[in-house]
């Protein structure tokens, strides 16, 4: 019984892991926030705690992919919910978020990861229906 009982706490803790998000500027109008489902566009820049900028978007096309289908790191997924188009936040994301304890790429396994995103379109083809 001690055993389960520890293996939820485990999870448990997992599922509390929250993205801390900073939004920076918010548009005058908002038509519409995104919510799972939704096809988006996002301008990035991705560093490190640091300061040491990993990967950015700026000058080149944005990054397209759909909310929820788990092809982006889970801190995304969580930290872009809610967001208007031409909204910008800093996301925060811990390590259990992120790449976790095996990194990627010139990203050091257990990073704190720290994105300035920016949103700049949203499609919604399950309301087309």
């Amino acid at each position: 019984m001690l055993f389960f009982q520890v293996i939820l706490t485990l999870f448990a803790s997992v599922w509390a892991v929250k993205v801390d998000i900073d939004v920076t500027h918010v548009p005058a109008d908002c038509d519409q926030k995104t919510t799972v489902g939704d096809h988006v566009q996002v301008h990035y820049k991705g560093s490190l705690e640091d300061g040491t900028v990993f990967d950015s978007s700026f000058g080149r096309s944005p990054i397209g992919f759909q909310i929820g289908a788990g092809r982006v790191i889970a801190g995304w997924e969580q930290g872009l919910l809610n967001m208007c188009v031409g909204e910008k936040r800093t996301l925060t994301i811990p390590p259990e978020l992120g790449y976790g304890a095996s990194g990627i790429g010139p990203i050091p396994p257990n990073s704190v990861l720290v994105f300035d995103v920016e949103l700049v379109e949203v499609y919604r083809p399950h309301q087309e229906l």
